[in-house]
């Protein structure tokens, strides 16, 4: 963040920077901002009741420490996914809200940009979630259907619809037929979402729409990432 050289017992942010981080504490608040703006995503496209969806971001995106993510995304830096996600999971594993989380999915990547940059950011952070709630890491629950624009540049508008429909859900109902013959089906109740950086939560609400029409509302699913943009 800063520049200076880390010593033997700093591992990508000196003492500094890692005092300054700005965390969001969003864990054990089953409502906070990011939440709000999340489930008011989700909220545009129903006229039905859906239950109100947990929401978390370890740290604020801020500048200077927007290079955590923008290192993991543009630059090939999976080691700082790795050790982000990490902390993003104990945060989450603390939190009574997440413990039942028994499926962490990424939001996909189209096959051709995950082709040409070689992985998938989010694949990378919800691995390492996964690993610290002890929860299965789902890669097949969720494709993208088709490839769209980078949203970086996009208006709160033109994003939600940039990505509309973008996402499919890899089966039907709570069992999902591509299973191997023989294995027991899967059934779920917590299904957490994870992504690199929330700002307006499209993204997340398009992956949500595509899970809510394969299970019901007796599935809680959650969202979680490494940064979210501060009102």
């Amino acid at each position: 963040m800063c520049g200076k050289r880390l010593n033997v017992r700093e591992k990508y942010l000196c003492l500094d920077c890692e005092a300054d981080l700005p965390l969001t504490r969003y864990a054990t608040r089953d409502r906070n901002p990011m939440a709000d703006k999340f489930n008011g995503r989700i909220q545009e496209r129903l006229d039905t009741f859906e239950p109100y969806s947990y929401a978390s971001a370890l740290f604020f995106y801020h500048e200077g420490y927007k290079e955590i993510t923008r290192g993991l995304k543009y630059d090939g830096r999976i080691g700082l996914g790795k050790e982000f996600g990490r902390r993003l999971g104990m945060s989450l594993a603390a939190s009574p809200l997440y413990r039942d989380v028994d499926a962490v999915v990424p939001v996909p990547l189209h096959w051709t940009r995950r082709y040409r940059r070689g992985y998938n950011q989010a694949e990378v952070i919800a691995g390492a979630v996964a690993r610290e709630l002890g929860a299965p890491l789902r890669r097949s629950f969720l494709r993208r259907a088709r490839r769209t624009r980078s949203q970086a540049k996009l208006s709160t508008e033109s994003k939600a619809a940039n990505v509309a429909g973008a996402f499919k859900a890899s089966g039907r109902g709570r069992r999902f037929p591509w299973l191997p013959p023989g294995t027991p089906a899967v059934e779920v109740h917590h299904i957490l979402l994870i992504d690199d950086v929330f700002t307006t939560g499209s993204t997340l609400a398009a992956c949500h729409a595509a899970l809510r029409e394969a299970f019901g509302p007796a599935v809680r699913i959650s969202a979680a990432t490494l940064a979210c943009a501060a009102d």
